[in-house]
């Protein structure tokens, strides 16, 4: 099978974001970044842990010393690795590891996505699940500050998971599908 080239996953991604995350408001706050292209999309491809670690220290460092202003965040996806959610959920730890060595707790977070993402408590078929399923398994860097004004700004922001929960129950598994946000065929 040939792989998922950079360029593929890149677009993939931003398809992504602009249907489901932003076509659906699943995230109030990712469209102005968006927009203002402080979007850094990076790609992990081939190798494995290790490689995918040094590609993740690079981002953490890149976004930690970048102006906010250009570069409000990075969505590091990683093609071909992490088939299996479980394995993807259990490298979090790696990273959340990562992070403290680095001294970026407080400063930068990392929150998941992956196709299979799947919710505690929830069946895999659910659809709820949607809210974090991506075409491929995809770290997204967050800068703290950025997170705090959002919240800050945004009222009830807690409300906001149950808000997608209902937007996903009522669009359906056949209204997902129809967004396609998937992976592309290499």
């Amino acid at each position: 099978m040939p792989a998922i080239t950079p360029d593929i996953a890149v677009a993939d991604t931003r398809r992504w974001l602009e249907r489901a995350v932003i076509g659906l408001n699943l995230c109030p706050f990712a469209k102005a970044p968006h927009v203002k292209g402080q979007i850094h999309y990076a790609v992990c491809s081939g190798g494995g842990r290790a490689e995918l670690l040094a590609a993740l220290r690079a981002e953490l460092l890149a976004l930690a010393a970048a102006d906010p202003q250009a570069r409000e965040t990075t969505l590091l996806v990683v093609p071909d690795q992490f088939a299996d959610f479980l394995d993807f959920n259990d490298f979090l730890d790696d990273a959340e590891a990562l992070l403290d060595e680095l001294d970026l707790q407080g400063v930068l977070q990392i929150a998941p996505f992956h196709p299979r993402f799947q919710f505690a408590g929830t069946e895999p078929d659910d659809i709820t699940n949607a809210t974090n399923r991506s075409p491929y398994p995809t770290l997204h860097l967050l800068r703290e500050a950025s997170v705090d004004r959002a919240v800050d700004s945004f009222p009830e922001a807690e409300a906001i998971f149950e808000t997608n929960m209902a937007t996903l129950e009522k669009l359906g598994p056949e209204g997902w599908a129809a967004l396609g946000v998937g992976p592309s065929e290499p």
